[in-house]
């Protein structure tokens, strides 16, 4: 029997970051359940996918500390041999009109959302087996360009950029490179600090008239991940239900 598909997936101990690491587990892949500092939530991802016969482990790691990203690389090859799938959804969100963002709300998110979305990126490129996949999180405001969510929709926009890129340079080895850009979804990083008659007049922008849930992102992410998703490559595909 061959050796089951890698992935890792950064962020993947909570809101959309679990419910790919689980999705992926269910599509048979083995699962590297990448978390920043909640041991518990990550351990919780992994025992869940184990309890249905899956293959998951834990791996702590800031994914803006390019060593702590080399080193997560060495051990996932270590302990499987290998890695075909790249997803990078470890993000922050600080919210603020651009004239009162203050420098370290722009640099954690500048830290966080860009460059450790290009140490891993740098590391999948040298490292993924031919035929891999690179699937990166953006965001529908990137479209939607709503107030107050400048530095974070500017990162994000930036990971789009690199991501059409480097699916150019990875040319003769079959792996793709998307960005998968999701809409308001309810998760705790769009919930939190939000009222709840904002959090229902987002709800009802989309045609679909509702949040996404952490699943619907998923899905999209899995079929990326999946052979059927080989023939999309250095796209961005926003789920939002229609609202941008």
């Amino acid at each position: 029997m061959a050796d089951p598909k890698v992935a890792l997936v950064t962020g993947g101990s909570r809101g959309i970051g679990a419910a790919i690491s689980t999705r992926l587990a269910q599509d048979g892949f083995a699962v590297i359940v990448n978390y920043a500092g909640n041991t518990a939530a990550a351990e919780s991802v992994v025992n869940d996918i184990e309890s249905t016969g899956g293959k998951a482990l834990a791996l702590q790691a800031d994914i803006a500390d390019s060593e702590a990203v080399r080193q997560m690389f060495e051990r996932i090859e270590a302990d499987f041999g290998h890695i075909d799938v790249l997803v990078n959804n470890a993000g922050i969100m600080k919210l603020a009109p651009l004239a009162q963002t203050d420098d370290s709300w722009i640099d954690k998110q500048i830290d966080t959302n860009l460059k450790g979305s290009i140490n891993t990126m740098r590391e999948a490129a040298n490292r993924l087996r031919d035929s891999g996949r690179i699937i990166n999180l953006s965001t529908s405001v990137v479209g939607l360009k709503l107030e107050t969510y400048g530095i974070y929709a500017a990162t994000k926009a930036a990971v789009e950029t690199l991501t059409a890129i480097l699916a150019k340079e990875l040319r003769g080895r079959s792996i793709t490179v998307n960005a998968v850009a999701p809409g308001p979804t309810a998760t705790s990083l769009f919930l939190d600090g939000k009222s709840d008659e904002l959090i229902e007049r987002m709800s009802k922008m989309p045609p679909l008239e509702r949040l996404a849930t952490p699943d619907d992102i998923a899905h999209v992410v899995a079929f990326l991940a999946s052979p059927e998703g080989g023939w999309v490559n250095g796209q961005t595909l926003r789920a939002n239900g229609g609202i941008v």
